[in-house]
């Protein structure tokens, strides 16, 4: 039971690396099968297509990215009862967090699939647009909290203050990885910190905050 859980990470864990590097197109099963010394027969156990293959690599990475989010937002929240400042806390931490990857980020599967979508069937496109709703809900809600206190200076609206986050972080792992700079991810997250905290900045003169 154990090899088996072993053999299927070993399998996922090469193949999200392939296919992050060269695409699902790109990625064959005999080398996934080559790479991790399988059988092909072992290979199909695991999964019985490359279709199938992929909906696991998805399904795992956004949990992955679901549980990173949770775990850096909440320490965020846990510091500070201010929902601003947790926000700007928690992108901070993200930033940090990024800034360790020493060969920067590896790239989204996320984006991937969107890159290639002709290729995969209805219910992995589908949980692909569910990921990123999941991301616009995420971010929203903390807007939401944020704008029960604090008045923006300009008059945007909770999804699209949401969808801007995700904008950053998909366009930053572009970023980095077309200029081949690691950093640069980190540095457009702590960008966006500085553009939402003057956002939510008091003008002259104004109530710094406000309570329904």
């Amino acid at each position: 039971m154990k090899k088996g859980i072993e053999t299927r990470t070993r399998i996922l864990d090469v193949a999200e690396a392939a296919v992050l590097q060269k695409g699902f197109g790109g990625t064959s099963i005999e080398e996934l099968i080559a790479e991790t010394g399988i059988t092909k027969s072992g290979f199909f156990y695991h999964f019985r297509d490359k279709n199938e293959l992929a909906k696991a690599l998805l399904n795992r990475y956004i949990e992955n990215d679901e549980r990173i989010y949770d775990e850096i937002f909440s320490r965020a929240r846990d510091l500070t009862d201010d929902p601003l400042q947790a926000f700007l806390l928690g992108l901070k931490l993200l930033s940090e967090l990024l800034a360790d990857l020493p060969n920067g980020h590896p790239g989204c599967l996320v984006a991937t699939v969107c890159y290639y979508e002709r290729i995969f069937d209805r219910e992995i496109q589908e949980t692909n647009r569910n990921a990123v709703l999941a991301w616009r809900r995420r971010f929203g809600r903390m807007f939401e909290e944020i704008m029960a206190v604090y008045r923006p200076r300009e008059p945007l609206e909770v999804d699209q203050l949401a969808d801007m986050v995700s904008t950053v972080l998909e366009g930053g792992i572009v970023l980095s990885r077309a200029l081949k700079q690691p950093n640069s991810l980190s540095q457009q997250i702590l960008v966006l910190r500085s553009l939402i905290k003057l956002l939510f900045q008091p003008q002259a003169g104004a109530v710094t905050a406000f309570r329904q």
